[in-house]
């Protein structure tokens, strides 16, 4: 399933490279360096994650036609074994909006999108999941079960909410969860065991319990944080807590968004972290960053063999994250590389202090 929908994303990107070579420049334009190769694969099981998405302002028209709506970056998406993104949008057509500025959702489709570009599971727990109310959640969540794309962060309450979603891939058991750190309206929208909700990091008690609960029936425990100061390039120390205790409780690999930038990522013992992946499908020009990336992670069994970047843009025209240019690539990688110094983390696994 995994292959086919490969084969449906290289289909669309040769397509956009012909209608790209038939619209060659003049001599003398200005022109674009061609994308960095992606690097090889090595062996092993390789996870792919990514950003924050959603289809509004100059993204919505993307749901024209979902197998598209990711353009080229699909490919990068596909070619993983599991991939992740964050879904920041209900998908919902009914409830009335929340007390809050910003409002989000999306059709169904949104769903096929996903899907189509080789997302595996997307996390829900975020401040727009909630946009427009329980019953915004509701349809968000039957909508994902009637497209047949796993989610996590959030349920019908506590219970579903905190439970990890677990595959196998090739003999090895992955678990992954997700948490929102998102204070606002956090008390509203938190699941409870008689109130459907988001799974937070500020019901500590519940959120290590869910990990270590994981950790118990998988070997690799991935937990999808939203969390951070929006355009802050350092991770705060309420993130940096709750990393240590995600780590404690046995979890393999932290990674999250929310600040609308990229952050640094580290180790913390065993247990690899990544702060911040930034917007990826994004619904404007973005006045933090339009820099961002795939992050792709390989597992030799349970552990942690590999971890790399690779570095994307936001196309300013369609929203679309697009692999660098050699010049963007460089750059980003340099820049990505110094974000290493305010998180605290360790530059190579070992002991957990």
């Amino acid at each position: 399933m995994k292959w086919a929908r490969f084969l449906v994303a290289l289909a669309a990107t040769l397509a956009v490279a012909a209608c790209d070579a038939a619209r060659t420049p003049p001599a003398g334009a200005p022109t674009r360096s061609a994308p960095a190769a992606s690097p090889s694969h090595s062996a092993g099981i390789t996870l792919a994650f990514a950003g924050d998405v959603h289809f509004a302002g100059r993204t919505a028209d993307l749901l024209r036609d979902p197998a598209t709506a990711f353009g080229s970056i699909s490919s990068a998406l596909s070619a993983a074994d599991l991939t992740m993104v964050n879904l920041e949008t209900a998908v919902t057509t009914r409830g009335t909006p929340e007390p809050k500025e910003f409002h989000f959702r999306a059709p169904a489709s949104v769903y096929d999108a996903v899907k189509a570009a080789g997302v595996d599971v997307v996390s829900i727990a975020n401040n727009h999941a909630l946009d427009y109310g329980l019953t915004g959640l509701t349809d968000t969540m039957d909508a994902a079960r009637n497209a047949g794309m796993p989610f996590v962060g959030a349920g019908a309450d506590a219970a579903a909410a905190y439970r990890p979603w677990i595959t196998e891939i090739r003999g090895t058991r992955i678990a992954v969860l997700g948490f929102s750190q998102v204070s606002e309206l956090w008390e509203e929208w938190k699941a409870t065991d008689t109130r459907a909700g988001i799974a937070m990091t500020r019901d500590l008690p519940r959120a290590v319990a869910a990990v270590r609960d994981a950790r118990r029936q998988a070997s690799v425990v991935v937990v999808y944080v939203h969390w951070g100061t929006e355009g802050e390039a350092c991770p705060p120390d309420e993130a940096r807590a709750f990393a240590a205790e995600m780590a404690e409780a046995g979890a393999t690999i932290v990674v999250g968004t929310h600040a609308h930038l990229l952050l640094g990522d580290g180790w913390l013992g065993n247990t690899f972290v990544q702060y911040g992946l930034g917007n990826f499908l994004w619904w404007r020009d973005d006045a933090y960053s339009n820099d961002t990336g795939v992050l792709r992670v390989t597992l030799d069994g349970s552990r942690v063999s590999k971890t790399e970047l690779l570095p994307a843009t936001i196309s300013r025209r369609t929203g679309q994250p697009e692999l660098a240019g050699a010049a963007d690539a460089a750059r980003i990688r340099r820049e990505y590389a110094g974000l290493h110094a305010c998180t605290g983390l360790a530059a190579s696994p070992g002991p957990l202090r």
